[in-house]
């Protein structure tokens, strides 16, 4: 007879991240409850959601919820993981759901074999557009790290049950913008045993707004994962997997886009066209010389300089750039954005990029005491264990997180010479007295410390919270002069970041997942979306 505490389960712990998917989540929860395994919790990670999420989910018993500012579902899952308490961990997105007993099945298995880091099943595929479902399962019984290095035998992260030690060891990749499962599979399975079995564990749901749809992110993203693996490759056997999961990689999404190629009246893109030719040029040559529409843009960017002049003569000019009169619109011509919201319905706005990238870059600069205008996200995010004290500044008394209330450009209630670092990110533009906002945090900065302040300068005008206070628009030398004045002992610095093809996705309304990190990091000061300034207060004279 079993004793009382060999009935005891492990608790399981769920890790549901959403941006944006509340319609999904009631769902979501319902297939883990209804499980019926009795030891799980549930966390659902908020990514910085703009819809009712927070809503949706204060409505559903039983589940712990954790907000956070934007930052994308590698991030997500890696907080879901500092929040939860289980001995196992599973991974469901939001839009995702699991099959019955499948907890208990994946439970089992690793309670048979202690040795395992994880183990995976098989799923059904979900095609919403089409009302079909298809059961996906590759049987692999040996040698899973060959495996994976030759393809994603897994295929669905909702499926796999993993010990809660792997995270003590890895996490997920917040630098991949996909494909950061496939990563930490291929991390895990190269030091650890692993399992996968054919039992049906969860559902994927296909629909239009799935990342796996992005095919040259997809594409990038995967190769960039496998190519991480070389290094650790030790035998024969694992070299020629590794090789051949290349050709499975390149092959898979150059048939996806062939696939699109052949539908009529699809949208075709540029980067369709471009990937195909780095990976399959026949196939590339075949459709473009069948469409003259796209011909034409193509011998514009690839004829050799010897027939420029003959390019001229067939109305193209030879800067490369349209004849006059012969600009082709596409998908910008048009008088209403993409998205009216900055692009936080695509994917998170574009400008987030530069800000972001700014703050990682000076983190060594926010610790101590810190003040942030606004929140404190980016302080604890960027300088965590650093810091001693996070406070906020806040121009609304409601705002029951704010250590101050009060108005930047005044704001007596600060006390001189008190912190280390002041994050102003965003803000300057929203403030009609910006000369007192900027004598203000050189005021409370001790000497020696930091303002971090990034500045908008080509974008678009908010129509919701900060329409009547957006007054606004700083440009490098502007700042220059601003934070100059105010900083008169100390030390300035004042960058750039933006293009033209950033400034016009930002204005848009493209999220920042649909601009390659090529396209963001290409500068050029004429056409500036943010300006970054960093400015230490000097000594007193």
């Amino acid at each position: 007879m079993e004793s009382a505490a060999s009935n005891i389960k492990p608790l399981v712990s769920f890790i549901i991240p959403s941006y944006n998917h509340a319609g999904y989540l009631r769902d979501a929860v319902k297939s883990v409850v209804s499980q019926l395994y009795p030891a799980i919790e549930i966390i659902i990670v908020d990514d910085g959601s703009k819809d009712n999420t927070k809503e949706i989910v204060q409505q559903i018993e039983g589940v712990k919820y954790v907000y956070q500012h934007n930052q994308g579902l590698s991030a997500a899952r890696n907080t879901g993981i500092k929040h939860s308490t289980g001995e196992y961990l599973v991974f469901l997105d939001a839009d995702d759901w699991m099959l019955p007993g499948s907890i208990a099945a994946n439970v089992q298995r690793l309670q048979a074999n202690t040795a395992l880091a994880f183990v995976s099943g098989a799923h059904d595929k979900v095609f919403v557009d089409k009302g079909e479902t298809r059961h996906d399962y590759q049987e692999v019984k040996a040698k899973h790290y060959q495996q994976l290095l030759q393809g994603n035998y897994i295929g669905m992260h909702a499926t796999v049950t993993y010990r809660r030690w792997v995270f003590d060891e890895f996490l997920f990749d917040v630098n991949l913008r996909a494909c950061e499962d496939y990563d930490l599979y291929l991390n895990v399975a190269r030091k650890h045993p692993v399992a996968h079995h054919e039992g049906n564990i969860a559902a994927y749901r296909l629909h239009s707004t799935n990342m796996s749809g992005n095919i040259q992110l997809m594409l990038s993203s995967v190769l960039k994962v496998l190519d991480r693996q070389q290094p650790n490759l030790k035998t024969a056997a694992e070299k020629a997997a590794f090789k051949r999961g290349h050709e499975v990689w390149i092959n898979y999404y150059c048939t996806e886009i062939v696939k699109k190629l052949s539908i009529p009246g699809a949208a075709i893109s540029t980067a369709d066209i471009d990937t195909l030719l780095k990976y399959q040029p026949t196939n590339a040559i075949k459709y473009i010389l069948k469409n003259k529409a796209v011909l034409k843009p193509f011998l514009k960017k690839n004829v050799p300089t010897f027939a420029k002049r003959w390019l001229h003569k067939i109305g193209m000019h030879n800067s490369f750039s349209p004849a006059i009169g012969a600009v082709e619109g596409g998908d910008f011509d048009r008088l209403q954005p993409f998205c009216s919201d900055f692009g936080f319905s695509r994917g998170g706005p574009v400008d987030r990029y530069y800000i972001e990238n700014f703050l990682k870059k000076q983190s060594g600069d926010i610790k101590g005491l810190v003040l942030e205008i606004g929140d404190n996200e980016y302080s604890l995010l960027y300088g965590g264990s650093k810091i001693t004290q996070s406070d906020i500044l806040h121009v609304d008394a409601s705002n029951t997180k704010a250590t101050f209330i009060g108005d930047l450009s005044d704001a007596p209630q600060v006390p001189d010479n008190s912190f280390d670092c002041v994050v102003l990110t965003q803000t300057l533009h929203l403030i009609y007295n910006y000369k007192g906002a900027l004598d203000t945090c050189y005021r409370i900065l001790k000497p020696g410390g930091v303002l971090l302040l990034t500045s908008p300068v080509i974008t678009s005008i908010d129509r919701g919270e900060w329409s009547n206070t957006w007054y606004w628009s700083f440009t490098d030398k502007a700042l220059e002069r601003m934070v100059g004045e105010a900083f008169p002992t100390g030390k300035v610095e004042v960058d750039t970041f933006g293009n033209v093809y950033v400034a016009t996705a930002f204005l848009y309304g493209m999220g920042a997942s649909e601009v390659s990190k090529e396209k963001f990091d290409h500068q050029d000061s004429q056409f500036q979306v943010i300006v970054t300034v960093r400015a230490v207060k000097g000594e007193a004279v």
